[in-house]
């Protein structure tokens, strides 16, 4: 028996063979498929039809004047029909953006506002800023006066001189790096500390975020998101990370000092018998900071207005390594400004001196704050006159 044709064993199989038409798609009607599924694509993404607006992604924006392009075309509904799986040529409740009409995508770029002086295809355009990246840029400018900003200049005091002096330098940020609690950045041109970083959530992408409040050296401060930050950094080509500063903590053992002694913070108590020091001089302190002997310091004191022209006794010291001893200095000093003694004394020459630098603090108290200058915390808690004693702050 003669070999059977393929077309004659499906007769006898009872399937009705049909030859496959192959269809052909001129340039505009290929144009149009094209693009169609570009903004499908965008729909199985998103989960909803491109819309219009200034607030949205230029991407998006695009897609919605193409899709009411594409409804409006004639030959689109047979074309597209049995491509649209998602309903997309149905009409639109959303009314149509006034869009210049006839206008290819470059020309439309230019239309909606975008620079158009490079040539590349619509899903990699160049010299477009997302949405999210305009929100970023307006929260970065989005800045308000720090009303306290008394707590936080010295910090920046201290890096300027760090920066100065070599112990810290700056890097550039690198794409989406970790922001964490207490660091500094560079950006625009000025330096930024990261006060405080919230709670962390999720977006309504799935991602995770925080808030965070930002403080910069020129008084100002921002509350962003931490991704907000991440972003302007990364466009800032100035964008930079400060480092940790090179040295060991803020006060250390004699005997384990290895970098360059710079000073010490010494705590005195006064003798002077004059009745309202007498009557509180375990929590009658002076808190200052030298670079040379504290006994060399005070050897003097009872001819020193400073010491209240009285002896006075050293109840603790804290040896400095390379640390700004006059940013360190001021910074203690604010921090105790609740405390600090409001008297008069006679200076023995007919007149009255008013110490600057003697505090109503307990020594206990003073050791903390050290402490969390050292650990980089003390922007955490402010100095409770009432309780004598350090209190969490809220922020």
């Amino acid at each position: 028996m003669a070999d059977k044709s393929d077309a004659e064993l499906l007769a006898e199989l009872g399937v009705d063979p049909i030859s496959e038409k192959i269809e052909t798609h001129t340039p505009r009607e290929a144009r149009i498929i094209a693009g169609f599924e570009d903004i499908q694509k965008f729909v199985e993404e998103h989960g909803h039809t491109p819309r219009h607006g200034e607030e949205r992604d230029i991407f998006e924006r695009l897609y919605a004047v193409r899709l009411d392009r594409i409804r409006k075309l004639p030959e689109s509904r047979e074309l597209l029909a049995d491509l649209d799986h998602q309903g997309l040529l149905a009409k639109s409740d959303e009314e149509p953006a006034v869009e210049p009409e006839g206008l290819g995508n470059e020309e439309l770029l230019a239309a909606l506002g975008v620079d158009t002086s490079e040539t590349a295809p619509i899903t990699e355009l160049k010299h477009v800023r997302s949405l999210a990246e305009r929100k970023a840029a307006e929260e970065i400018a989005d800045r308000k006066k720090c009303e306290e900003f008394e707590k936080f200049a010295p910090l920046f005091d201290m890096v300027r001189e760090d920066l100065k002096t070599g112990r810290r330098k700056t890097r550039r940020y690198a794409r989406m790096a970790g922001i964490k609690q207490g660091e500094f950045f560079v950006i625009n041109g000025q330096i930024a500390y990261v006060s405080n970083v919230g709670e962390e959530f999720e977006t309504e992408y799935d991602r995770r975020d925080s808030r965070l409040r930002v403080i910069y050296d020129n008084g100002t401060e921002s509350d962003l998101l931490l991704r907000s930050l991440q972003r302007a950094l990364h466009r800032d080509e100035t964008g930079r990370r400060v480092t940790e500063p090179d040295a060991g903590p803020l006060f250390v053992e004699e005997e384990e000092i290895e970098g360059d002694e710079t000073g010490t913070i010494y705590v005195l108590k006064s003798l002077s018998d004059h009745p309202e020091i007498a009557s509180r001089r375990d929590v009658f302190l002076k808190i200052g900071v030298t670079g040379g002997e504290v006994s060399k310091r005070i050897a003097n004191a009872e001819k020193d207005p400073t010491f209240l022209r009285a002896p006075v006794k050293i109840v603790a010291t804290y040896k400095l390594v390379d640390i700004n001893r006059t940013g360190l200095e001021s910074l203690l000093h604010r921090f105790f400004d609740k405390a600090r003694l409001d008297i008069n004394i006679p200076d023995g020459f007919g007149g009255t001196i008013r110490p600057r630098e003697w505090f109503l603090v307990p020594l206990p108290v003073i050791n903390e704050v050290v402490n969390r200058i050292s650990e980089g915390t003390l922007h955490r808690c402010e100095y409770d006159l009432g309780s004598a004693s350090l209190r969490e702050t809220e922020r």
